[in-house]
C-alpha cells in the first residue's frame, strides 16, 4: 500500500514526506519550523471553517517509525481504502500504464474569459505550458482559449463546441485537457498520470466533487443519496479522452442540447456524460489537485483572492439593496449586523419609505418575482441624478451576504471604463441561440460604462416583474457585452456547495437566509479578519506576475 510514489520532497519546506491520504509527515531536525508550518495551516483552515482543507506537520526523525506504523494501520480511512479498490478496478477495465502519451497528443483548453483581466491570466497560463514543453524538449502542444474558439454565446458551456474538436483533433490527439485560468499544470506529472489510462477508452477524468445534501443548484438531484453523484472540479484541470469526444458529438448531432438554464456547469456536464448510466461516470484522479500542499499533484489552484493594484476605495462603490415593506423587519437588520457598516455608500430601495431604517421609495410597485422595474429605476437613479463619479454599482437583494473588502481586491483586476458585467454566470437557452446572465442573488457588479451603454440602448423590462437579471443578460448580449463571471459570488448557502470546492475559495458572497443562522454564515465566511490581511502578503507576488 505504501509505495515510493508516496513519498516526496516537499515544496515548501525541502524535507522529504509521506504523503497519507492528504496528511503530509515530514522528519525534521529543526522541530520549530515545522510548528510554525503546522501553526500557520491549522490557522488558516480554523479560521475558513471546520473540517475543511489540510494541515502540513513536521515531526522529529525519532517519531518517524511510529508515524509510519500508525499511518499504516491505523489511519488508513475507508475513502483511501476505496482509493486502493478503484485502482485495482482501473487496471482491470483498461487502465494502461505504458500508454505512449507525448505532449502533441494532448489539447490544451483554458476556460477563459474576454475581459481584459481574464484574458491576460490565461495568455499567462498558456506561455507557462509552452515553456514547460519547450524545456521537456517536445513538440508544443496546442493551447486553445476558450473565448477566442467561438463567438457563440453559449461556447462557456463547452458542449456546443465538441464537435469542433472531434473533427480537429480526434486523428492526432489523445486527450481534451480542460483548465481554468488559475489552475497551475506541471506538465511532467501530468503527461505520467494520463499514461495510466488507455487512451483508446471513453474518459472522464477529474477531481470529484459530491454534494453533501441535496440542492436546489441541482434541482435537488439524487436526493435519496446526494454522495454518489460525483463531477468534476474545474479549477484541479478535467481531461475527456478523444474517443467519449466523438461518442459525444455524435449524440449532440442526433438530439438538440435542451433550451433551458445552466446553472452549475461542473454538474451538469457530468449528468450529461453519464447520460443516465449510458455514458461513464467521472474517474477520480487524485493527482488533479486544488491543494498545493500535496508534493505529487499534476495540477494545483491560485486560491487565494486576486489583487492587481492598490484595492478600489470604499467611496467608489455604491451598493443599492433591493428590499420591500414585507422585509424592513426582519432582513434590513440582518444587512445592518453584517455587512452594511462596511460600505461607505449604500441605500435601501423599496416600496414604501421609512425613515427610520432609511428607505428610498422608488415609486415601482412591490411584485412577488422579477423586480425588473424596480432595478432599472436604480439604475437610471445611479447614472442621471447622482453619485456621477462613482465607478461601480452593486445591486444585492436584501438577503445577500457580502464582503465589501474583499470586492475591493477583486475589482482592482477590473477596468472600469470598460464595460463590466460581474458576478456569477448563469446561461438561458445557450443551446438555441440563448444568452448569459449574472445571477441576482450572489449580487449583481456593474461599471459605470456598461451601465451607460445599456440606458443608452432601447433595451428596456417588458414589465415590472420581468426577472431582472435576465432581462439584463438578454440586454447585454443584444449590446454585444458579454458577462463576467466570477465563482466567487454565489447564489445559494455555503450548506449548498461541496466543502471541498468551496476550501479553494475566497469567497465574496451567498445568499438566502433559508435554514441558517445568517449572522453566523457572515462572520464564518465574509467578514473582514486576519487571515485576509495576511493573505495581502501572498498577493504581492501576483501583482508582479501581472
Amino acid at each position: 500500500m505504501w509505495s515510493a510514489r508516496r513519498w516526496g520532497l516537499h515544496p515548501q519546506i525541502g524535507r522529504w514526506c509521506l504523503k497519507v491520504h492528504g496528511w503530509s509527515w515530514c522528519p525534521a531536525r529543526a522541530p520549530p519550523q515545522g510548528q510554525q508550518i503546522c501553526l500557520k495551516r491549522r490557522k488558516e483552515r480554523q479560521a475558513r471553517s471546520p473540517s475543511l482543507g489540510r494541515c502540513v506537520c513536521c515531526f522529529p526523525v525519532a517519531l518517524l517509525p511510529w508515524i509510519i506504523f500508525k499511518a499504516a494501520f491505523a489511519l488508513v480511512s475507508e475513502d483511501t481504502k476505496k482509493e486502493v479498490k478503484q485502482s485495482k478496478n482501473l487496471e482491470k477495465s483498461g487502465v494502461s500504464r505504458k500508454s505512449d502519451i507525448d505532449l502533441k497528443g494532448i489539447v490544451f483548453v483554458i476556460q477563459s474569459q474576454s475581459n481584459s483581466f481574464h484574458a491576460k491570466r490565461a495568455e499567462q497560463l498558456k506561455k507557462s505550458i509552452l515553456k514547460q514543453a519547450t524545456n521537456l524538449t517536445q513538440e508544443l502542444p496546442r493551447v486553445l482559449l476558450l473565448h477566442q474558439l467561438s463567438k457563440q454565446e453559449g461556447a462557456w458551456t463547452i458542449l456546443p463546441l465538441l464537435p469542433h474538436f472531434s473533427v480537429t483533433y480526434s486523428r492526432n490527439s489523445s486527450w481534451i485537457f480542460f483548465c481554468e485560468e488559475e489552475t497551475r499544470i506541471q506538465i511532467p506529472e501530468l503527461l505520467e498520470t494520463l499514461r495510466r489510462y488507455d487512451p483508446s477508452k471513453e474518459w472522464f477524468l477529474g477531481k470529484a466533487l459530491h454534494d453533501e445534501e441535496s440542492t436546489i443548484i441541482h434541482h435537488y438531484a439524487f436526493s435519496e443519496n446526494p454522495t454518489i453523484f460525483k463531477y468534476p472540479d474545474f479549477a484541479a484541470g478535467w481531461a475527456l479522452s478523444i474517443p467519449l469526444v466523438n461518442k459525444l458529438t455524435k449524440r449532440l448531432k442526433s438530439e438538440s442540447l435542451k433550451s433551458d438554464f445552466t446553472i452549475d456547469l461542473k454538474h451538469e456536464i457530468a449528468l450529461y456524460i453519464w447520460d443516465k448510466g449510458d455514458g461513464p461516470p467521472l474517474t477520480p484522479v487524485p493527482e488533479f489537485c486544488t491543494d498545493a500542499v500535496d508534493f505529487y499533484c499534476a495540477t494545483t489552484f491560485h486560491s487565494f483572492l486576486p489583487l492587481c493594484g492598490n484595492p478600489v476605495k470604499k467611496e467608489d462603490i455604491f451598493f443599492a439593496v433591493k428590499t420591500c415593506k414585507k422585509f424592513h423587519g426582519d432582513r434590513i437588520p440582518i444587512v445592518k449586523q453584517t455587512w452594511a457598516g462596511q460600505a461607505s455608500l449604500i441605500e435601501y430601495y423599496s416600496d414604501h419609505a421609512e425613515s427610520s431604517i432609511p428607505t428610498v421609495d422608488l415609486g415601482i410597485p412591490n411584485t412577488d418575482r422579477g423586480h425588473c422595474g424596480k432595478t432599472f429605476a436604480i439604475l437610471e437613479k445611479f447614472l442621471n441624478h447622482s453619485h456621477d463619479k462613482i465607478a461601480w454599482l452593486v445591486i444585492v437583494d436584501d438577503d445577500t451576504l457580502i464582503s465589501i473588502s474583499r470586492l475591493q481586491h477583486l475589482l482592482s483586476c477590473y477596468d472600469s471604463s470598460e464595460p463590466v458585467f460581474l458576478g456569477e454566470r448563469y446561461g438561458y437557452g445557450l443551446g438555441t441561440g440563448g444568452y448569459s446572465y449574472i445571477t441576482g442573488g450572489g449580487g449583481m457588479v456593474f461599471s459605470r460604462e456598461a451601465i451607460r451603454r445599456l440606458l443608452a440602448s432601447k433595451c428596456r423590462c417588458y414589465s415590472n416583474d420581468a426577472p431582472d437579471d435576465m432581462v439584463l443578460g438578454m440586454c447585454f448580449s443584444g449590446l454585444g457585452i458579454p458577462v463576467t463571471h466570477s465563482p466567487l459570488f454565489h447564489q445559494a448557502r455555503p450548506v449548498d456547495y461541496p466543502r471541498d470546492y468551496l476550501s479553494h475559495q475566497v469567497p465574496i458572497s451567498f445568499h438566502k437566509h433559508w435554514n441558517i443562522d445568517p449572522v453566523k454564515v457572515y462572520f464564518t465566511w465574509l467578514a473582514p479578519s486576519e487571515e485576509d490581511k495576511a493573505r495581502q502578503e501572498t498577493q504581492k507576488g501576483f501583482k508582479e506576475e501581472l
